[in-house]
């Protein structure tokens, strides 16, 4: 005998498919703090529209809580009936009243397996229209492949493939679509909201202005945009793409943002926007999809603030590979003009900094770029060769000799890195750096890369030189505060040199290379309890570096410390590096270089007295 045979027994769930309807109050919490009277009053007004809108198409309300509406429909024709119909209605409504007491929806609707519970619906049906309402625009509706399937064909409605997005909870990218409500406003691939939501655009870039400095930035992180194509030769495309964006947004003066290599480090990692938001005091984030298909590419982009006033914008771009600098210009305009409400004059002047204008020459600079930066010796090599082959494509590409000479520079603390001497390196490096810069004198990238190869030669007043020019060409790059920071710390304008090193650890708290600068440029201040402060974000900081570190437990008369140090140093990196460290510690200033000069041999001597167990007699910070 089985339950089969007696229903009434029978414990397997209940199931059935359904159009499920989720939708919420855009900035609902922002309006409840600032009134909670005139709020209540207008979800009421509104919550008859919509709930007299789904009632109407056969529609049943299974739950709500605060401002959320969640429906349930037997058919999904209905579900985006009602949908289109109620947000339509409250549209007009917001037409008739005062800004304050206007409202808008968000919609997602999903048609899948649902779980039924007496009045109470559960599942992944349920779960996937909940994830899909925050993506929508403002008064606008987002639906899943699945619901876009059974609809699209029956009714006169528009809609704009928004591609597969990751939504929380749920194993697989949903595919999704938006519906476009009002055609005649959104005839460019460019979809922004209505002008209720322009309003909230200018209210979200002046959020609290009581409670921000004068001179406050809105800070924005770009994460990386998904590779829709899912294959690997595809990534330095959507890498480069991204990383051009970066760049060309560092060039406005009025906002910061977050380094390419912090925004990279979450590729592969799960984060929550809250956290990120808070960790790095973010004003705004971008995120998006690219993909390639031949000669054309589609990208997908959406600004958000996550402050609680949800996306500002989202638009699509279909073009063709020749027209990719239009994308990214067009991007950062967009940014710039719904951050600050204005576009910066500098954002507009993309084309005297275009790298090239051959579409082979910018293919190879970026594969070189994605190669460069992968830091092994192979892949060091094929960025060299990818930047030869950008020359050869466009020998007017400035930013590939810059590039091909930042590489080979590696070779000369690497002698194995390449098949070539120093002489050979230096005599390569000598020539591209000339063409270089003849060709991108006004490229701060170049000047970067130019001040960084002349510390490396020790020529310190060549590299300040360098990195004030950058700098005054884009003072937001980390890269460039770091190159700038390092060249004054050197020629000893430590008080400079420190505050621009710490504004470039801010926008790129994982740069092991900022790090170890700034522990060199704390303790050339003194500042020995500063240096200790920084821990290595790999295993170890830098032989270098860490022989500072030593310096500063001894300057700290924590001599115990000092002394296990010393013995670590020792027994990872042997006697003869710490011996080559000690002798090659410069600045070019004559009141550092004794201070390095001192410490030099108040270390030397404790080598010797560690090696032969007397350091315990050593008085802290004298030599016997």
């Amino acid at each position: 005998m089985t339950n089969s045979e007696f229903p009434l027994f029978d414990r397997r769930p209940k199931r059935k498919l359904a159009a499920i309807l989720a939708a919420d109050v855009v900035g609902f919490s922002k309006m409840m703090g600032e009134n909670e009277d005139r709020t209540l009053s207008n979800l009421k007004a509104c919550r008859e529209i919509t709930d007299g809108a789904i009632r109407e198409h056969h529609g049943r309300v299974f739950g709500t809580a605060g401002d959320s509406i969640i429906a349930e429909f037997a058919s999904p024709v209905d579900a985006i009936l009602a949908a289109v119909e109620f947000q339509r209605n409250l549209r007009d409504r917001n037409l008739t009243v005062t800004p304050e007491n206007q409202m808008q929806f968000r919609v997602g609707l999903n048609l899948g397996d649902v779980i039924v519970e007496g009045d109470n619906l559960f599942g992944d049906g349920v779960n996937v229209a909940a994830r899909l309402e925050p993506l929508a625009k403002p008064g606008g509706i987002c639906i899943s492949g699945k619901f876009h399937d059974e609809v699209h064909r029956k009714l006169e409605l528009i809609f704009e493939n928004v591609g597969p997005r990751e939504v929380k909870n749920i194993d697989n990218p949903v595919q999704t679509y938006d519906v476009i409500l009002d055609p005649d406003a959104e005839k460019s691939s460019l979809t922004k909201s209505s002008s209720v939501s322009e309003n909230r655009k200018v209210e979200a870039a002046s959020i609290l202005p009581n409670q921000r400095p004068e001179n406050f930035k809105p800070r924005i992180m770009l994460f990386p945009f998904r590779n829709l194509n899912n294959q690997e030769d595809n990534e330095f495309l959507v890498d480069g793409i991204v990383d051009d964006i970066i760049t060309e947004l560092s060039m406005i003066n009025s906002i910061e943002v977050m380094s390419r290599e912090t925004t990279f480090d979450l590729k592969e990692k799960n984060f929550e926007i809250k956290e990120l938001t808070e960790k790095y005091n973010l004003s705004y984030f971008v995120t998006g999809s690219i993909r390639s298909a031949g000669k054309k590419v589609r990208v997908n982009a959406e600004l958000t603030d996550p402050t609680g006033h949800g996306s500002l914008w989202s638009a699509r771009f279909d073009k063709i590979m020749d027209d990719v600098f239009e994308i990214q210009d067009e991007l950062v305009r967009k940014i710039s003009d719904s951050v600050l409400n204005e576009i910066e004059v500098t954002s507009l002047n993309r084309a005297k900094r275009k790298p090239t204008e051959d579409l082979n020459s910018y293919e190879f600079l970026l594969r070189g770029k994605f190669h460069k930066k992968k830091k092994n010796k192979e892949d060091q090599n094929i960025a060299v060769e990818m930047f030869t082959k950008a020359i050869e494509y466009d020998p007017e590409n400035g930013r590939a000799y810059a590039e091909k000479c930042c590489t080979l520079a590696g070779g000369l603390s690497d002698e194995n890195l390449f098949p070539l001497s120093n002489d050979q390196i230096w005599d390569n490096i000598h020539s591209l750096l000339g063409q270089a810069y003849e060709l991108t004198n006004q490229d701060w990238d170049c000047h970067r890369m130019l001040c960084g190869v002349n510390m490396h030669f020790e020529k310190y007043d060549e590299a300040e030189r360098y990195g004030r020019k950058g700098y005054e060409l884009n003072p937001n790059s980390p890269g460039m505060l770091h190159k700038y920071g390092q060249s004054l710390v050197f020629n000893g304008d430590l008080e400079q040199g420190l505050s621009i090193l710490n504004k470039a650890i801010e926008l790129d708290p994982l740069g092991q290379s900022i790090m170890d600068t700034l522990v060199w440029a704390n303790y050339a201040a003194e500042n020995y309890e500063k240096c200790l402060e920084f821990k290595p974000l790999s295993k170890h900081f830098t032989p270098s570096t860490w022989i500072l570190r030593i310096a500063c437990l001894g300057a700290l008369y924590r001599e115990q410390e000092r002394n296990e140090e010393v013995k670590s140093f020792i027994d990872l990196h042997g006697r003869a590096e710490m011996s080559k460290e000690l002798a090659n510690l410069k600045f070019n200033n004559a009141e550092i270089e004794n201070k390095i000069r001192l410490l030099v041999n108040n270390e030397a001597a404790l080598q010797a007295r560690v090696e032969t167990n007397e350091a315990e007699d050593m008085i802290p910070g004298q030599i016997n």
